[in-house]
């Protein structure tokens, strides 16, 4: 249930089904079902359908394809934060024999291994798994298109490799260790990797005219991480807020901001469409904004969901049609509309708790060399350093609680931010990285790299 605080405005729910249904129309989709997600609440559901009164609602299952990538990586996550494997460890070290072990575990993520895009033939989303028993089966003789790390090249036996990692590590089948750690924690109890009523049926729509052929729903066997998952908007809805937000009992909310961080270096074509890869999943830049998540498919079958953080916005389309529908931008669209014609609302301005004096000392302007820089303490013990020109690089720093920061975006993701102290326990300078920033342009006072020319600053004669 929304409060009336969440409740959409009649003319943005009026605009989402206008969008659906043009998108219905003109995608010529047997069905659609869509949802919209604000502030961790679902605020629109709506849908259209070819069949007079029997519309879908959020608990109508569909095939999710690729999204199912995503529930995968966060099972391989869940390793990582385990300590039972570590992103930069080989395939071979946990999963011998494969033949494509020396990739690691962070490259099959982020599609960065050079495996092949596809399984050798027939093709496997129409036909049944049981023709690729083995991993071999799905890998071939040549599973390597690209050098290891390279590039990004989407793979689907990479995350069947990835699963089998799983199965390995827990010693137990895929499945049941998703329906186990993520599924069950997150109350997704509609999703799962055979169809459950009510379900939706797949459609092929002819491209030249109105006529509809049904599409095999094959149990893909090895290949299941890579694609297999039935889901609703009202599930992928709550595992929209999961990727937002985190849940402890899952995934940490730093471990999800990880998983939506690129990944991958993009291709020629990534860069023209604004387009990245994380850790299973994809990041694209639409309208001014950046959002995250991942579309699917499989024969019958489209599916997108997609996340505006800034805006807390988030957007599951759901659609029984091969092709003819661009679910990933009709997902964006959706997420603009709400943002656009509701702008998120901030939180009211509150000082923070109690403040160590030291660190309050570090707030205000600094300088690396001659650019300016503004220090602003930020909630959780935080800090940001912003330039004050426009130009130079800033970042947003995460406490360490040791008297240390460390960096979690743009140049200085990673990098350690200190404030350095003289003998007497006077403020020094701040070393981030190696850089000295100083209180002063090229400060005499501090130990600028370099040295500072004694004669000091002049005019020119």
């Amino acid at each position: 249930m929304t409060t009336p605080q969440e409740e959409l405005l009649p003319a943005t729910r009026r605009a989402l089904l206008h969008r659906i249904a043009v998108a219905q129309a003109e995608g010529r989709a047997p069905s659609l079902v869509a949802s919209v997600v604000r502030a961790g609440e679902t605020v629109w559901t709506g849908a259209r359908t070819s069949v007079d009164g029997h519309g879908p609602d959020e608990n109508v299952q569909y095939r999710i394809g690729s999204i199912t990538k995503t529930f995968t990586a966060v099972l391989v996550m869940r390793l990582r934060d385990e300590g039972v494997l570590d992103l930069g460890d080989p395939l071979e070290k946990h999963l011998p024999g494969t033949g494509a072990g020396e990739a690691t575990v962070a490259e099959l993520l982020a599609h960065t291994a050079g495996l092949a895009a596809e399984s050798p033939a027939p093709w496997w989303e129409r036909t049944p798994g049981s023709l690729r028993p083995e991993l071999t089966d799905v890998l071939g003789e040549r599973p390597f298109r690209h050098p290891v790390g390279r590039r990004h090249h989407y793979s689907n036996p990479g995350y069947t490799l990835l699963g089998a990692l799983v199965e390995e590590l827990r010693g137990a089948p895929w499945e049941d260790v998703l329906r186990r750690e993520v599924l069950e924690p997150l109350g997704l109890s509609r999703t799962s990797g055979r169809p459950t009523a009510p379900h939706a049926g797949g459609w092929a729509v002819h491209p030249w005219a109105d006529v509809m052929l049904p599409e095999p729903a094959e149990d893909l066997g090895r290949m299941a991480p890579a694609g297999q998952l039935w889901s609703t908007t009202g599930d992928l809805a709550r595992f929209a807020v999961f990727l937002v937000q985190g849940d402890d009992r899952v995934l940490s909310a730093e471990s999800v901001r990880e998983m939506r961080t690129p990944a991958a270096p993009p291709e020629t074509a990534d860069l023209a469409a604004g387009s990245a890869y994380g850790l299973g999943m994809q990041i694209v830049h639409r309208d001014g904004r950046t959002l995250a998540g991942h579309s699917g498919s499989l024969p019958g079958f489209l599916a997108s969901l997609m996340f505006g953080v800034e805006d807390d916005v988030a957007a599951v389309v759901l659609a029984n049609c091969t092709s003819g529908l661009p679910v990933l931008t009709l997902a964006t669209d959706l997420v603009r509309i709400v943002a656009e014609a509701e702008p998120r609302i901030p939180e009211p301005w509150r000082p923070l708790p109690e403040v160590d004096r030291a660190v309050l000392e570090l707030a205000g302007q600094w300088y690396w060399g001659t650019y300016a820089f503004g220090l602003r303490l930020v909630a959780d013990g935080g800090v940001s350093l912003e330039p004050l020109t426009g130009t130079g690089r800033g970042a947003h720093f995460r406490a360490n609680g040791d008297g240390t920061w460390t960096g979690l975006d743009g140049y200085y993701a990673g990098e350690l931010l200190r404030a350095l102290r003289r003998p007497d326990g006077s403020l020094s300078h701040l070393d981030l990285g190696s850089f000295a920033f100083t209180r002063q342009p090229y400060d005499e006072g501090a130990p600028v790299p370099g040295g500072v020319d004694p004669d000091g600053w002049r005019g020119f004669r």
